[in-house]
């Protein structure tokens, strides 16, 4: 009785096997959603950082994002939040010239700050607005 209960036990799950061999794999997609903008963000406000809240924490800056509805910028602030891993650090997101238009990079956790923009971003801005000559800017 228990060798046939384990004979059927092991046809079912040979079924099963074949059963998945036969069937479509799922689909998977992976989805990005870039938005670029014809005119720069303003500059970036100065304001006072709050105070850490505690231990651990890590400051994310704040940037602009774009409303589409409006066609403008808004300010998101920024905002002291535990990192998803012990360890990992926050780069900013940031917009850049993407030889067309403004193009916003995403922010994102990892072990090391990554770059963000810096010297190169702000030149890229000033050749966008017609403000430098971009074949004698320089960028250290």
């Amino acid at each position: 009785m228990r060798l046939a209960n384990a004979i059927r036990l092991l046809v079912a799950a040979m079924a099963m096997l074949a059963l998945t061999s036969v069937l479509p794999a799922p689909a998977t997609a992976q989805v990005s959603i870039g938005i670029s903008v014809g005119f720069p963000p303003p500059e970036l406000p100065v304001y006072v950082q709050p105070i850490c809240p505690g231990e651990g924490y890590i400051w994310t800056p704040g940037y602009w994002a774009w409303d589409p509805d409006d066609e403008d910028y808004y300010w998101v602030p920024g905002t002291w939040v535990l990192a998803p891993e012990v360890g990992f650090l926050w780069t900013p997101g940031y917009w850049g010239w993407g030889g067309t238009a403004f193009v916003f990079y995403e922010g994102y956790w990892g072990p090391v700050v990554g770059f963000y923009g810096g010297d190169i971003l702000a030149a890229d801005m000033k050749v966008a607005a017609g403000t430098a000559d971009a074949s004698t800017t320089t960028v250290r």
